[in-house]
Formats: C-alpha cells, structure tokens, sequence
C-alpha cells in the first residue's frame, strides 16, 4: 500500500503509467480510441487478485504441506509464492512458488529453527498485480521446546504467565519463569509453574522487587534432573501500576452559554491514553461525559445550555497505557443561563487567506448584534472586523490586509437591553500568508513488513514552492544524497500520548530544518526512541501549476534504539515544517501545520 497525493485523477493515473506502478480500478471492460496523433486504450485488469493461506495448524513438524487458495476474475493468476518469517527474523523467505492450483509446497520444518513462525502467501495475477494475504502463525517444534506467552507490552497488578513445552516425552519438567531487567542477563526466577500442562503461576508486578516505569525481559525455564531447556525470550515487558496525574482546571463560575473544559494530565511510566471530562449535577450520583480525549490539549468546548440551571461539579479522569486512573474535581460551579453569553470561537492557530471568524451568543433578553474585534496581540487596539445580526455570527476575514504576526480576537454581544456582554480573549493566533509552506507529507513503505517502520520505507516532505537546499541543512545543494538520521520517538516523550509518534530528521545530532511529523499512531513502545541511518535527497514535482521541491528521506537499517510495532487503526499524518526553510528568493517558509492529503492509509 502506498500514500498517494489525489490533487488531480488524471495526472496521477499518467504519473504511475510513467513509472511503471499499476494502479487499482472497477474496471472490467476493453476500449480503444485512436486518430492521427495517438492512440489511448484501457487496461483489461485493473483488479488485483485474491489470496488466503490455509492454517497448518499448530504446533507442526517434520514436512507440512502449506496450500493456498487464490482467484483472479479477469486476466487470472500467473503464480503464488508461499513464505515464511523465522522466530526473531526480519526478513520473509520464499519456501516455494506454484503456477497452478492447488497452490500448494511441502514445508520442511526441520530445516529452521524451533519456535514461533508466521507465513504468508503472495499471489501475482497476469496484469501484474499482486496481493498478501493475512499472516498465518504457528509453532514449530520438533524437538522439546519451551514456549513463553507474551503477556502484553505493558503489565499491572497479577499478571498471569503461561508457558508450554512441545516433545516432551516420558520426561517430566520442572518449569519456572525467570525475568530480567531489559538489556541485561541478571537472570532471576519470578515464579515457579504448576507442576503439569497448564505451566502457568502469576507475576505480583506490585512486589518490591520491580520498578515502576520499568522494562523486563522474561523467559520460561524447562528442567528435568541435571538438563535446561530455555525458550525464546519475552522482551521489554513495562511495569507500571502507577496511576497518571491529573488536574481539572476551574471553569469558573457562574458558567454561560458555551465555555471550555479542561484537565492536565501526565504519565512518566507508559503514558497517558485519555483524559475523559465529565459533569455531574449536584445532589445527583450520575456522572455524565462531556468528551473524551487521546491527545493534548485535554479540552474541549461545552454547551453550558443544554443544561438545567444550577449547581454543579466537574471532574477530569485520566487512563494510562496500563489500565491505570486517576481523578481529578472541581465542585459547586453554577451554571445560570438567564443572562447574556457570548463566546469567541478559536479560528484556529495558523491564519491565512480569508478566513471565518465566528462566535456563539444567547441572551434572555434577546441578540441584537454581536461585533468581532481583533487586536494585535497583548495590546488593547481594538479593531472592528464585522458586526452580525443574526444567527451563525460570522464573517470572512481577508487575513492579507494585516501583517504577519499574533492577532487577539473577541466578540462583543449586545443583548435586546442595550446591555454589552465581552467575550473572553482568544489570543496569540498567528496571521501567516507565507508563499512558501507545507504542501503534503506521504509515506511509502519499501521495507520488508508493511505498517512497521523498517530498512526501506521513505517519507516525502512537498512545498508549495522550490526551496533553497542550504537552508534545509548548511552546505547541501541538493543534487546529491545526502547522510541523515530519522528519528522516530514515542508520543508520550514530546507531550502528544500514547498516538503521537513524531518523526524528525537529524544531520550529525542535530535537526535539520524540515521540521517534524506526528503519525497519528503508536509505531513505538511507550518511552522509547528509535534512530535509523537514512539518505536525503530532493527532486520538483508540480503543484498546482508550480514547480515545487519534494525532500525524501530513505530509511536505512535501524542505528540505535528499539520497541518497533506495527501499530492497529490509521490517522491522516501532521507535518508541521520549519520556519528556518527559505524559498529561492530568500523568504522563509510557514510553520503552519498540513496534514497528509489523501485517505488516511498506513503505509509503514
């Protein structure tokens, strides 16, 4: 699967004839248009063939035979390469390739190592097209062979391990399970196994012996008189039972119209997954959710009229990675809505072009125009951008008629009394109508597993404008690749949660200027970073009608750090760029925020 930039169909489809890529349609029929000058005709199959791996089962030995099932509607299927990815490897290796049906191959498993193995069948229709079908794993075991269950990337309270022996034979075993800090080999037991099938015994993470917000390693140790049998190791296993730190912020009081709920919410050990807002009315026990949020700000905006007047309490309860809570409340505010409320709502931090400034307003009384006022920010310069009469109060603002910089933005109500209600200041927004700024930010995956970061992948940076090389790093001109570092943190390191993974590129340790991308999603284990060598190199393509620059980064093998995973669900990527770039003309590019263009596909 790879990211692609839909700005035109036509160009993307003479894009992808141009280098050699096949693209996906409906399209099942044969046409044919010629005249003097050329002839166009469509493809006979635009749609990839399907593919399924038939489980083996598990655990298996000796010679298994692995069979597949694929089809293909319209030009058929040419060939199915059945593979298999060995316990700790990286990389898939072909075990055969069947051109007819049955697509099937006797696997002999006595060839590799014992342990746990995933397969995976690739079927290539006549067109050229090319489908992987679902990984399928199983055990291999034909000796005696220990095996740990993985319980989870992050653990609390009791957990319960279980290990299984394969092949045992007549002999009986002792099993225990022994843990040690990750990185080390300070091997220690953790707990001894029931004596038969099931081996199972529970791990009391809240013992002295572990370390909140620490990493372990774990593995199962099989023994029968004077011999050891030791299965794979469980690595980097987190420990935390300790509860996140939250902060419900006082909305004040009294509370009209629409107003902002907002918390605080930290966790060193493996960060915190969401922050929920709730209300309750006093004299009631019914905590009703206002929102629910994964990233920071933890705040949301809150329709104080839906609710009956009175008194009331709030609360902020925040959940770590591990399950973990904590509460946090704000009582006997009173919500009274009998009078005049107005309220600025936030144009958003990034202003460009002409925009919509927009407030929210209610009065018993009546509205009988509400004014948005604008200021240069922390002054007390009002401006008068626009006054509304009626319901959405609203205007476009032409952002090109003020310089660049922080704008201070407010709404003014004027009920049916004459009486005047201020709206709270939304402040600091900053007006930036830069040529030069972010276009799009894709990703295409080239490595060995697809939705992991690995040896392979690339990420491509588009302006909107050509740039000057040098000041995406000193000395670079651009036409020759160049030696970088990716660097690919956790979330919960740069302040974003638990699916806030950021990527940044580095130049001999320190950034270079192409600012950073949030993935939307949890590529890395909580606290870690992870740093691979990587090559720049920058090429045009055409937006819009101009010829811009497009920086690519290539991954190469991974430099230093761990905790790599292929994470579950998509999010459309965020690059924010670096206002240290400058076009070709020497004016320095937006630093305003882009989000990836396209569906939100997870290429790596």
């Amino acid at each position: 699967m790879s990211r692609r930039l839909t700005v035109v169909a036509l160009a993307l489809v003479a894009g992808l004839a141009v280098l050699g890529m096949p693209t996906q349609s409906g399209a099942t029929y044969v046409a044919r248009t010629t005249n003097s000058v050329s002839t166009v005709a469509s493809a006979a199959d635009w749609t990839p063939p399907t593919v399924a791996l038939r489980n083996p089962g598990s655990p298996v030995k000796d010679t298994v035979v692995l069979t597949a099932d694929a089809t293909d509607g319209e030009s058929g299927v040419a060939s199915v390469a059945i593979q298999a990815l060995a316990p700790g490897g990286s990389s898939w290796t072909t075990i055969c390739t069947a051109t007819t049906a049955p697509y099937s191959c006797s696997w002999s498993t006595k060839a590799g190592s014992d342990g746990s193995w995933s397969l995976r069948a690739i079927a290539t229709d006549r067109a050229g097209y090319s489908t992987t079908s679902a990984v399928v794993d199983t055990t291999v075991a034909n000796n005696l062979l220990v095996q740990l269950a993985d319980p989870g990337d992050i653990v609390k309270g009791a957990v319960t391990l279980t290990a299984s022996l394969f092949n045992t034979g007549t002999v009986s075993y002792a099993v225990k399970v022994e843990y040690a800090p990750t990185g080390t080999t300070t091997w220690k037991t953790l707990c001894t196994t029931t004596a038969t099938a099931p081996y199972t015994c529970t791990w009391t993470t809240t013992a002295n012996g572990y370390t909140q917000g620490a990493s372990y390693d774990l593995r199962a140790v099989a023994t029968a008189g004077s011999s050891s049998t030791t299965s794979a190791v469980v690595v980097d296993v987190l420990v935390d039972n300790v509860a996140p730190t939250t902060t419900m912020t006082d909305p004040g009081s009294p509370l009209r119209g629409t107003v902002t709920l907002a918390a605080t919410a930290t966790d060193a050990e493996s960060g915190v997954a969401q922050v929920v807002l709730q209300w309750q009315r006093s004299g009631t026990s019914t905590w009703t959710t206002a929102c629910t949020l994964s990233l920071e700000p933890f705040s949301c905006r809150f329709d104080t009229t839906a609710l009956a007047d009175g008194t009331y309490s709030f609360r902020s309860v925040a959940t770590d990675v591990a399950g973990n809570t904590s509460t946090s409340l704000v009582t006997n505010r009173t919500v009274d809505n009998t009078v005049s409320a107005v309220a600025m709502e936030d144009p958003g931090a990034f202003l460009s072009g002409t925009v919509a400034l927009t407030a929210t307003a209610s009065s018993t009384a009546g509205v009988t125009s509400v004014r948005i006022d604008r200021a240069p920010s922390g002054t007390t310069t009002w401006t008068t951008v626009c006054t509304d009469t009626t319901s959405p109060y609203s205007c476009g603002w032409d952002t090109t008629t003020v310089a660049d910089g922080f704008y201070d933005f407010r709404a003014v109500l004027v009920d049916g009394k004459g009486v005047t209600t201020t709206s709270t200041t939304v402040s600091a927004r900053r007006v930036d109508n830069s040529p030069l700024r972010g276009y799009d930010v894709q990703a295409v995956s080239g490595g060995a597993t697809a939705g992991r970061l690995d040896t392979g992948d690339t990420i491509r940076f588009t302006y909107t404008d050509q740039v000057n090389p040098a000041s995406v790093t000193a000395g670079w001109n651009g036409t020759a690749a160049l030696a970088v570092t990716l660097r690919l943190r956790d979330g919960g390191l740069v302040g974003l949660g638990a699916k806030g993974d950021t990527l940044d590129v580095l130049r001999s340790g320190a950034s270079v200027n192409l600012g950073s991308v949030n993935l939307n999603n949890d590529y890395i284990k909580g606290g870690k970073t992870a740093q691979f060598n990587a090559t720049m190199t920058m090429s045009t393509a055409t937006v819009n009608g101009t010829t811009s620059s497009v920086v690519t980064i290539t991954l190469g093998a991974l430099a230093s750090g761990g905790g790599l995973r292929t994470p579950g669900g998509t999010g459309n990527m965020v690059w924010t760029p670096s206002a240290s770039v400058t076009d070709l003309g020497g004016q320095t590019s937006s630093a305003a925020p882009t989000t990836e263009l396209g569906t939100a596909d997870r290429d790596f």
